[in-house]
């Protein structure tokens, strides 16, 4: 059957019209291809430099707990509040000053840690009322050795923060309120796969709703990471103290939390009963100023 003109004509554009759909589609095709590469290119960058960042903590660091410790010591830019151990004293006579006759407790956190989140909601209400009350001495020690968990260096930006507001904000319930806040359930990022990005600005927010003032707020989060070098060889150090270490394991974990320099063994299923116990006070003791813990 012979074609009309009208109808090859009609033929040829409908193909013509194909084409060009057929190009379209390739052409957007190329392009998700391409802006797909470019993603995956940025974000395993980014993954990269967090993990490589990691590993110097513990692929170059030192290998005895003796090197580490001296290699703390010569960290250059590190804060005038800490001891040599890595250590930020809190009492109710605000920073570095001891209250005497009464527990040390020590805490090794991690922004990261979901276990030290949980810590953080259970017992930091208690631990607040002691300290307000001269009962207890509180040793903050800022671990960021989870890094790798992140895409952007989420522990290091948190506790940097963390250790420049007590440096620069001489109130150490902003501090600890700011702590808090990271902590939060609903604020806390996931780990891994499961991290979602937190920018300078959404820390800083919680770190002014803890009352910290705008210039330190902005010292806290000026993207120049000051202590970094300091935290990580704090990380060092303090992965390597055997006694620091659980019972049958050979190794540093958080959350650790010590108590007159001996590390607490955690119960799980009452953390704060647990918790009363191992200092010596009762549940109707805790923030009474007349009542000293018994351990």
């Amino acid at each position: 059957m012979k074609r009309s003109n009208t109808q090859r004509q009609g033929y040829r554009n409908d193909t013509t019209v194909l084409e060009a759909e057929h190009r379209q589609q390739t052409i957007i095709g190329m392009l998700t291809v391409a802006i797909i590469a470019v993603l995956l290119v940025v974000c395993g960058v980014a993954l990269y430099r967090s993990i490589s960042a990691n590993r110097s903590v513990t692929e170059n660091a030192p290998q005895s707990e003796q090197a580490a410790y001296d290699a703390l010591r010569k960290v250059k830019a590190k804060p005038s509040l800490a001891d040599d151990q890595g250590g930020i004293l809190i009492s109710k006579n605000g920073y570095g000053s001891k209250v005497d006759g009464v527990p040390t407790v020590g805490m090794y956190l991690e922004p990261l840690c979901p276990g030290c989140a949980l810590v953080s909601r259970t017992l930091d209400p208690t631990i607040t009322s002691m300290l307000d009350a001269g009962q207890i001495n509180l040793d903050l020690h800022f671990m960021t050795f989870q890094d790798y968990k992140s895409s952007d260096e989420y522990s290091t930006r948190a506790f940097n923060a963390a250790v420049t507001i007590a440096q620069q904000d001489p109130n150490p319930d902003h501090l600890l309120g700011y702590l808090m806040n990271i902590y939060r359930e609903d604020f806390q990022p996931g780990e891994l796969g499961e991290y979602h990005s937190v920018t300078d600005d959404q820390l800083k927010r919680q770190a002014l709703d803890a009352g910290v003032d705008e210039d330190t707020a902005a010292k806290a989060f000026n993207g120049q990471y000051r202590y970094r070098a300091w935290l990580k060889a704090a990380d060092g150090y303090t992965i390597l103290r055997p006694e620091l270490y659980a019972p049958g394991r050979n190794g540093f974990s958080t959350p650790t939390v010590t108590i007159n320099g001996r590390r607490w063994q955690m119960d799980g299923n009452d953390l704060k009963d647990s918790f009363l116990t191992a200092v010596g006070l009762d549940e109707n003791e805790i923030g009474d100023p007349a009542t000293k813990p018994k351990n």
